[in-house]
């Protein structure tokens, strides 16, 4: 596996961006991908019972197993519109359609922005062919911006991987940086390879790295209607079929796992107005239930993330949350680090010499918060950002 520094082309797969007059802004708000060929595909979806009018048409294609194109846009997550909506979002895939030339239920349809506000259509009436005439190889920078609502930056990622001598590449871009929580993290991810992969394994596969990235961020604890993450794998580079339990699955799992991972750590040091990342690590649970429960009790703490945004060694909240998790404790068995600085030993503090110390890697812009349970051999991660002024700020007034 060789991971790069630039995230490149990948065979077969073309993308274009624009302005569509979506956004008041006048940022680019639309964009495409799209597969030379129909590919292999596989999609995990949020779990919020509400889900947005592009998902419903979306997610039943997914399942049948082949996608050809994406249509994305930002502004307007076309969420909660009734009739109208779902009208709105099949009317964009019949028009990305016939401008690609391609059978409609090869379209994928993804929005993301306010929720409740009618689509503005003459905007995807006018700018959908554009994007159709448009499309290149390397535009791939424009859909990461094009895709971005309260992010401050665009986020992609890119690795290469080799079967039998043959290079593949994996490329993956993704949104969101607010209303970020499991299951799924409140985002948009599209992931696109050139290998030639064995359906069960692209979506064993996406699962399991979903379950180790985009599952285990948080930033405000909160899950939208729009969650989606989409793979799909069009074979172009022409290695032999990557298939389940072989070598070359596990690493290629392995693979997507960790540019995922690598775009979720981007989401939360995105996160709306955090100034830290926090990697939240749980050693001697009792259980894999039990640490992650004690994991994400402390990440999403609002107590514990204002602490870390007023860089206070607070060890008392990140107790507290683990006390109240539900996971199996006994107090006098936990340890709490910073970074490897001692706070906390057999559940008591370790002194003001130590806290000063930890508070030291507080100023950092990322540390590890380590708590070992002492009661087994479970451990989990969990990312996790701070809670600061800004947040509030963007929130207040999101739709203005």
């Amino acid at each position: 596996m060789t991971r790069t520094t630039r995230p490149g082309p990948v065979a077969g797969f073309t993308f274009a961006a624009t302005a569509a007059g979506i956004r008041r802004s006048g940022r680019p708000d639309l964009a495409l991908i799209c597969s030379k060929i129909p590919a292999r595909c596989a999609g995990v979806f949020t779990t919020n019972r509400i889900k947005a009018a592009p998902l419903q048409l979306t997610e039943p294609r997914i399942a049948a197993g082949l996608c050809q194109a994406i249509l994305v846009n930002s502004g307007n997550a076309n969420a909660c519109t009734g009739e109208q909506g779902l009208h709105d979002a099949r009317s964009c895939s019949r028009l990305a359609a016939a401008s690609l030339g391609i059978a409609e239920d090869l379209i994928a349809v993804s929005s993301t922005g306010v929720i409740g506000a009618p689509l503005p259509i003459a905007c995807f009436e006018t700018h959908i062919p554009e994007l159709a005439r448009s499309l290149k190889s390397d535009a791939e920078q424009a859909v990461a911006q094009a895709i971005m609502t309260t992010d401050s930056f665009p986020k992609q990622a890119a690795v290469r991987g080799e079967v039998d001598g043959t290079a593949y590449n994996l490329f993956a871009v993704a949104k969101g940086a607010g209303m970020i929580h499991p299951n799924m993290a409140t985002m948009l991810g599209f992931v696109l390879t050139d290998a030639l992969v064995h359906p069960d394994l692209l979506r064993e596969g996406l699962r399991r790295a979903v379950d180790r990235s985009f599952n285990i961020i948080t930033v405000d604890g909160d899950t939208s209607t729009n969650d989606m993450v989409l793979l799909l794998a069009n074979g172009v580079a022409g290695n032999r079929e990557i298939a389940p339990g072989t070598p070359e699955g596990e690493r290629f799992c392995a693979e997507l796992t960790g540019i995922l991972l690598e775009l979720a750590k981007m989401i939360v040091r995105d996160g709306e107005g955090a100034t830290k990342l926090v990697r939240i690590h749980v050693t001697g649970a009792s259980s894999a239930a039990d640490a992650v429960k004690a994991a994400q009790s402390v990440a999403t703490s609002s107590l514990v993330k204002t602490a870390f945004f007023g860089e206070d060694a607070n060890w008392g909240r990140i107790i507290a949350a683990v006390g109240y998790s539900g996971a199996a404790i006994e107090a006098d068995r936990v340890e709490i680090r910073f970074d490897g600085v001692p706070v906390v030993q057999r559940g008591i503090s370790t002194g003001r010499e130590q806290e000063a110390r930890a508070t030291e890697v507080l100023k950092q812009a990322e540390f590890t918060v380590a708590i070992d349970l002492g009661l087994g051999s479970a451990e989990a991660d969990y990312y996790t950002s701070d809670l600061t002024f800004d947040y509030v700020k963007i929130n207040a007034d999101y739709r203005t």
